[in-house]
């Protein structure tokens, strides 16, 4: 697994996050990680376009099938910009993932949530008042050179595709 080195800024820390949150205009933390079907996929195959970057928790969840299955729904709005989503969960529950949902954009796997830190989405976490570390849902919209236009720590999964075609408008 590749993670870029640090990028150039980091900011204050979003209550429950990781101390090191990104900022727009900085430069997005590269990766490279397995998708569904077991290739490799870097954020440099992405270079000359727009990608929104999202993390999510855990495929195939209520919330996470809401978030995937309402960015698959908008793809034929969007143009060029594609879509990639990043959870710890292992290759073969994001193809199933992928399969029961016709998703048709790369599910990328971080079982050791290397670049979910690199991203600062990887925090403290409640359920049912138990605290655990895991995956903060946030999106990121990298824009053709790699740098982050757009960033949403602790996105709901309904807002995804709305703020992705709120910022594309722009």
């Amino acid at each position: 697994m590749l993670v870029s080195p640090e990028p150039s800024r980091w900011v204050a820390s979003v209550p429950g996050m990781s101390s090191n949150t990104l900022s727009p205009g900085d430069r997005a933390p590269a990766f490279a990680l397995t998708d569904q079907s077991g290739a490799k996929v870097r954020l440099s195959s992405f270079k000359g376009r727009k990608v929104l970057v999202y993390f999510y928790p855990k495929a195939d969840t209520p919330g996470c099938t809401q978030q995937a299955c309402g960015l698959r729904d908008i793809l034929g709005e969007i143009g060029n910009t594609a879509v990639g989503g990043i959870s710890p969960d292992p290759p073969e529950r994001l193809r199933k993932f992928d399969e029961k949902h016709h998703l048709g954009f790369p599910l990328l796997s971080d079982p050791d949530h290397k670049v979910a830190e690199a991203y600062g989405v990887w925090g403290e976490r409640s359920l049912y008042g138990r605290k655990f570390m895991g995956i903060i849902r946030s999106a990121f919209l990298i824009d053709e050179k790699g740098k982050l236009e757009q960033v949403w720590y602790k996105i709901s999964p309904k807002d995804t595709p709305k703020k992705l075609l709120q910022a594309l408008k722009h």
